[in-house]
């Protein structure tokens, strides 16, 4: 196995942009989505049980999990150095193969719901804009642009978008976790729990639902770790970062998933803006209403450009750290002379984001094409999610000897919850084209992907 801790230090020292604020902010960005209150919301009040059995044995797993890792090796590269100290080089490349395969496919999911969010600001009129392909797409490259124009910037400027960003989505959650409230002062009809309980039926559908709470909304702590080499004193800031905001996001799902079944009822749930659609429902009726729904919706349009740059910009540093490791080409490693940042990497991902939008547009509706990029970023996401919690019980002896017995445990819930969820991932749960096709185009991404994945690493060994 390569020395990992060494080769970094054969190449040109990255900037250290990123303090304890700025990664507090960062998880709470990557994290927090404004779908999956929508996702979460199809249980009626039996989301609550499912929010916290996702909560019970994915989320405290996977926290506890973060931070025990990066403290061991706070490196540049995060899940991808884990895994290959405790693996190996194959295991460890398929592993951050799969984490940025999941990237990869979520900025474009991530970026998605920029036109409904649009098409809400504007009101009456605007509805053909999601369905349109055609102005989706030009709406979309010019963010791709953009934010790859940050990227090589470099942290130092991305950060300040990372942290608007997050304060943007704090802001519209804490407005819609209001909303109800503010129904109730004004003596508006609004059936509200905001802790409700009702026991759940169990179905494929359900447990669907639970697939996608655990690695669609509750993801993402280990995220900020690949750019622990641009942190400052990384050892202890990441790990600090994922303790303080883990209360936080889980709050923000709770009690926005019961703000959103109080106001949509009945109704069907847009899963790609179930917040702009909850602050419609509940604001549009006057015009100081009409004025905080835009607000509102202004706000999550903020927060997906920016979760899309901080995506983006993650997910850039992997081929770059693979290049050290002179797994891949050393043409990923080239920085840029001034900001320090990975150029050829960022146009290289920019292109394959743009080509895996096109594709997932082909032939399906927009509500279609948001859950299959969802649900193969899912399943990607879930194979490097079972081999961050197969390090405690599998990895390589030496790597192992330093955890703690409770490492095992904790690990092994975390593990069986992001199996039923990539097993689960290929049922829609929303209405499709064709099930079949559904499951296929989903499998079908994440085979072929392995398998290039696989043909890249054993052409580059030879």
């Amino acid at each position: 196995m390569r020395n990992l801790a060494s080769a970094e230090t054969q190449h040109p020292q990255l900037r250290r942009e990123l303090g304890l604020k700025d990664l507090i902010l960062a998880q709470i960005l990557c994290v927090v989505g404004s779908q999956w209150v929508g996702v979460g919301a199809k249980l009626g009040r039996a989301h609550l049980v499912f929010w916290l059995s996702a909560i019970l044995l994915f989320y405290l797993p996977l926290a506890y999990t973060v931070m025990l890792l990066n403290k061991r090796e706070p490196l540049e590269g995060g899940l991808y150095r884990w895994a290959t100290s405790g693996f190996g080089d194959f295991l460890g490349f398929m592993t951050a193969w799969n984490l940025w395969m999941y990237a990869i496919i979520c900025v474009p999911e991530v970026l998605y719901v920029i036109p409904t969010d649009i098409s809400y600001f504007i009101g009456h009129g605007a509805e053909w804009m999601p369905a349109s392909r055609r102005f989706s797409g030009l709406l979309i490259l010019a963010v791709t642009v953009l934010i790859s124009l940050i990227a090589v910037r470099g942290l130092g400027v991305g950060k300040w978008l990372h942290n608007s960003g997050s304060v943007m989505i704090c802001t519209a959650y804490a407005i819609l976790i209001v909303l109800p409230l503010l129904a109730a002062f004004y003596g508006h009809n609004v059936h509200y729990q905001a802790l409700p309980w009702q026991a759940p039926t169990l179905s494929l559908f359900s447990l669907a639902i639970f697939g996608q709470m655990t690695i669609g909304a509750l993801s993402g702590f280990e995220y900020v770790a690949i750019m622990a080499g641009e942190c400052r004193n990384p050892e202890r800031t990441v790990g600090r970062s994922v303790l303080i905001s883990a209360p936080i996001i889980a709050m923000m799902f709770v009690l926005g998933t019961s703000s959103v079944l109080a106001f949509v009822g009945d109704r069907p749930i847009n899963l790609i803006g179930p917040i702009p659609q909850t602050f419609r429902l509940a604001l549009g009726g006057t015009s100081s209403g009409e004025a905080l729904a835009r607000f509102g919706i202004l706000l999550a349009i903020g927060r997906a450009i920016a979760n899309g740059s901080l995506l983006f910009t993650g997910i850039t540093r992997l081929p770059m750290t693979a290049g050290w490791n002179h797994v891949l080409p050393g043409w990923f490693t080239a920085l840029h002379p001034r900001w320090r940042t990975p150029v050829n990497s960022i146009a290289f991902v920019a292109v394959l984001i743009l080509v895996m939008l096109v594709l997932s547009m082909l032939g399906v509706r927009e509500q279609e094409t948001m859950q299959l990029l969802s649900n193969a970023s899912t399943v990607h996401y879930g194979i490097s999610y079972m081999a961050l919690f197969a390090l405690p019980l599998f990895g390589f002896a030496k790597f192992r000897k330093d955890l703690p017995p409770r490492s095992r445990v904790i690990a092994g819930a975390g593990l069986f919850s992001t199996l039923i969820a990539v097993i689960i991932a290929v049922h829609p749960i929303i209405d499709v084209s064709s099930n079949i096709s559904y499951a296929v185009k989903i499998a079908g991404t994440v085979i072929v992907s392995n398998i290039i994945g696989v043909l890249i690493y054993r052409k580059r060994e030879r």
